[in-house]
């Protein structure tokens, strides 16, 4: 089918021009773009919007949830399944107090908090472009002096208020891999090196959330820990550093807006050696998706001083205990989708009209392809619907039948879906399809038979 008609397949390709949203006139721009085609298409919508909206909450729709959950599958493939080294783990995110004292969070989590006088407008002083003017009414020198806040929420175990049932939502998901090491090291047959990776909600009370799904109160993780001999630390460090980085580029990032950025030693975490930040360009600069740290041991060694418990490795090749260091690869699930989602998204010109398309890598497409009878008439549809539950068991499929053929495929390359699978009239003598590649909008003629074998050999 042609983009701009619903006859056979045979008519020329549609004229293509433009450039899409690359450079520095079009990212200006792109975050709303991307905020709008996210409502419009069921990827993000704002939380509670019959209320009025909750602030720095968002829900994931239909499609947006497919899009997360294939950036979290495509980190799990690469850290987990793909290794021998790594195992996973699914830990509480409610914790006592004990665990957050050991590891320091109740300490040292905190931001800078000031108020303006003026408006009442509270601001993390570190994030703050002047800190003699409020972004919000322009006051000059009205700012409070800066106090320590604690980014943990808490909240009561029990029908009974008082300290001795407090318990915090989890702000990370590192916690309950070192709490788990014993367990992980004595049940799983592993020995340093070896890793334990965790996928899972955090929460943290920003002070400023912010810049759509990027800056959240609640928020997924992708993180894991490699828990490694000392000597060899700073060897891995550098591995996954490498690693990590190149994760992000085989999943289309182009290398210029990608970068890996050390610390330097003023912004280094106090338990901390070296650390890296991956770092993508987005609309407002650059920004993190994800750190890279060099932990040494001082996580198992407070865990193990606070609990009493020995969470050393016997090594019988030196015959020694020690306490394995641990790099941490500590990855934003929804900043990553947000990341691909910018970078998906780009407009070229089809016959004198835009046409927008999320251009995702085909693991990460929601839908890896759609079935699109020509018409919903009786004659169509018996077909079409076989041809779906022939592709539905390999592949995320779609199944639409509304609106003309046009209209439908362009339906489709907003949502990022890489094929749409035709069945038109011919198909009732032929027995086959078009098949209509997202990028090139180039259409193929393939028999039903051999189409599974044709969409293998395009779609992971």
């Amino acid at each position: 089918m042609t983009e701009a008609s619903s006859s056979d397949a045979s008519q020329p390709e549609p004229t293509v021009d433009g450039d899409g949203v690359d450079g520095d006139s079009g990212i200006a721009d792109l975050l709303d773009k991307v905020v709008n085609l996210s409502k419009r298409r069921g990827i993000i919508f704002q939380s509670a919007e019959i209320y009025g909206g909750f602030r720095s909450a968002y829900d994931y729709g239909p499609v947006g949830a497919l899009l997360l959950r294939n950036v979290k599958d495509a980190w799990w493939r690469s850290m987990v399944q793909l290794r021998h080294d790594i195992v996973g783990l699914d830990a509480s995110i409610l914790s006592p107090p004990a665990v957050w004292e050991a590891s320091g969070h109740l300490q040292n989590f905190t931001d800078p908090l000031v108020d303006c006088r003026n408006c009442n407008e509270r601001f993390r002083q570190d994030k703050l472009d002047d800190l003699t003017t409020c972004p919000n009414c322009e006051a000059k020198d009205s700012f409070t002096d800066a106090r320590a806040f604690n980014l943990m929420f808490k909240t009561q175990a029990g029908p009974v208020e008082g300290a001795g049932h407090d318990v915090f939502l989890r702000p990370e998901t590192a916690q309950g891999m070192f709490i788990n090491f014993k367990n992980v090291l004595e049940t799983s047959r592993k020995k340093p090196p070896f890793g334990i990776a965790q996928i899972g909600k955090s929460f943290r009370n920003e002070i400023t959330p912010g810049q759509f799904v990027f800056r959240t109160r609640e928020f997924e993780q992708m993180e894991m820990e490699f828990f490694v001999p000392p000597a060899d630390a700073g060897e891995w460090y550098e591995y996954w550093c490498k690693q990590r980085h190149q994760w992000y580029l085989d999943l289309g990032i182009p290398a210029d807006r990608i970068r890996l950025r050390h610390h330097d030693e003023d912004e280094l975490s106090h338990y901390s050696s070296e650390t890296a930040d991956v770092e993508y360009r987005f609309p407002w600069g650059w920004d993190e998706l994800e750190g890279i740290a060099n932990r040494g041991d001082f996580d198992l060694n407070a865990h193990a001083e606070a609990s009493g418990e020995r969470l050393t490795y016997f090594d019988p090749e030196i015959n020694e205990h020690y306490l394995p260091h641990v790099i941490e690869p500590a990855a934003g699930a929804t900043r990553s989708m947000m990341a691909f989602l910018l970078n998906a998204y780009d407009e070229d010109v089809v016959n004198d009209e835009t046409r927008t398309v999320l251009r995702f890598h085909p693991r990460l497409a929601p839908y890896k392809l759609a079935v699109l009878p020509l018409s919903k008439k009786d004659t169509l549809t018996p077909t079409a619907l076989q041809v779906f539950d022939t592709v539905k068991e390999r592949w995320m499929a779609d199944y639409d039948e509304t609106q003309n053929i046009g209209k439908r495929y362009r339906r489709q390359d907003e949502l990022g879906t890489p094929y749409c699978v035709t069945v038109d009239f011919d198909t009732l003598d032929d027995q086959a399809v078009t098949v209509r590649d997202r990028d090139t909008m180039a259409q193929e003629r393939v028999s039903i038979d051999r189409l599974v074998d044709y969409l293998a050999e395009r779609l992971p």
